[in-house]
């Protein structure tokens, strides 16, 4: 899980605590610190995610503490349960808390909000993600939706193409755009986004590979499954939450994407704790 990118992200963000220049540890502890036990506790129910990135983390603090993780990730954790537990130097403890826990709390939040998704959804489609991610964070947050039950959407603007309103104005009509990346690729996947059934309808019969249904309701969503009697997987998108997903699910589409997954999911609640020194 911890490629370039997720390594570069760690650095950044033990630089951007100051980790090495914690003035707090420093002045209590001037010389040798004293030696503690510690544990994350969960304060709310959810999925576990960022075990991996919590133990890094701790790593590059110090190497010498002993960090043991007791979930793995995408299993469920319940309020009061204890995570980790931590051994070692008090400085080291404290110097990466707020590092691992900022890591942890953000993809359990993700993970948790797609499990809550996927479970509206009773199997009867996929639950995706976007593209709406943090910065710098969207192959760990890409990962945490898998742990949560989800599937990834495309990575990037390399992995498919996805034809948009805004791709659209510079042609005719859609058919010319679809036929237009087809000359330049002819095995690409490629998805384009509708807006009515009117479009929808101009959309079958293109060599593509899946319709965006974009802010349909769930009403014009079971027209449009209807219309399209599955020869063409139907994605629908817009508005998506847990109000309105399980009508959605009812409409016999095949994915639903969700935005809110990455960009507005509520960080799960962990504290880290330390019994006292060791003797």
């Amino acid at each position: 899980m911890i490629d370039k990118t997720t390594d570069t992200l760690i650095s950044l963000a033990l630089d951007e605590d100051a980790v090495d220049r914690d003035v707090t540890t420093t002045s209590l502890f001037p010389h040798t610190p004293p030696r503690c036990n510690a544990f994350v506790k969960a304060k709310s129910d959810g999925v576990f995610c960022g075990g991996e990135i919590f133990l890094e983390v701790y790593r590059r603090v110090d190497p010498g503490l002993e960090v043991l993780p007791l979930k793995e990730d995408g299993a469920p954790f319940h309020r009061g349960e204890v995570l980790f537990t931590l051994s070692g130097s008090a400085s080291s403890v404290l110097r990466g808390e707020r590092t691992a826990l900022n890591f942890l709390a953000h993809l359990s939040g993700v993970a948790t909000a797609t499990a809550e998704l996927v479970c509206l959804t009773k199997g009867k489609l996929l639950v995706l993600d976007t593209r709406k991610t943090t910065p710098g964070m969207r192959s760990l947050e890409k990962y945490a939706v898998r742990c949560g039950g989800g599937t990834n959407h495309r990575r990037d603007l390399s992995d498919m193409v996805l034809l948009k309103e805004n791709h659209l104005i510079f042609f005719q009509n859609l058919r010319e755009a679809v036929l237009q990346v087809r000359e330049k690729n002819e095995t690409i996947p490629l998805e384009v986004e509708v807006k009515n059934l009117h479009e929808l309808k101009e959309a079958l019969g293109l060599p593509l590979q899946r319709i965006l249904l974009d802010n349909f309701s769930p009403e014009l969503l079971k027209e449009a499954v209807g219309l399209v009697q599955k020869r063409v997987p139907l994605e629908a998108s817009g508005g998506i939450s847990s109000e309105t997903l399980p009508a959605v699910a009812e409409t016999g589409v095949d994915y639903v994407s969700s935005g809110a997954l990455t960009h507005s999911a509520k960080a799960s609640d962990f504290s880290l704790l330390i019994e006292g020194p060791q003797p």
